[in-house]
């Protein structure tokens, strides 16, 4: 049994997010969505709500499993047994990044590979960030998030 782990910020979850999510799971037999309590960022979403947004909008999907964590994914790989660490890449900047970062991550942890997923064309340029700025302006950002983080940027930015 292959299980991968999926780990981000998820500040919020977006449907690229979502896109990566289920074609990790039509390629592994579990897939483990890591959402990360990082004190490096700071995060619009606390890691419960974050947690519970990614939880609802992946709930459909029977083998993904949805954890928040604070460690060097690497340890949360090796503590849940996890072979493969999948990384959603948009674009060339963003393969930059997550190339150096499955090096070192390679070598704090050799038993585990990092596998690089392409989301759908209509995704590559959606991002948390950018779905944070919109909504913090009022703008309409179901195009890029489930009805459930909607709602939430409403209460959040209201």
């Amino acid at each position: 049994m292959t299980t991968a782990i999926y780990p981000g910020t998820f500040d919020p979850v977006t449907k690229g997010h979502e896109d990566i999510a289920l074609r990790a799971s039509n390629l592994f037999d579990k897939v483990i969505v890591a959402v990360a309590d990082t004190s490096s960022k700071k995060t619009l979403f606390t890691i419960d709500e974050r947690v519970a947004m990614a939880a609802s909008v992946l709930s459909q999907v029977s083998n993904v499993e949805v954890i928040p964590f604070r460690a060097l994914v690497t340890d949360v790989a090796r503590e849940k047994n996890v072979s493969v660490i999948v990384r959603g890449v948009r674009a060339v900047s963003d393969f930059d990044y997550e190339f150096q970062m499955a090096g070192m991550n390679r070598q704090l942890n050799a038993d585990v590979e990092t596998v690089f997923l392409v989301p759908s064309e209509n995704l590559a340029c959606t991002s948390s960030s950018l779905v944070r700025e919109i909504a913090s302006l009022n703008g309409d950002v179901s195009l890029f998030v489930d009805e459930v983080v909607v709602v939430a940027l409403k209460q959040k930015f209201s």
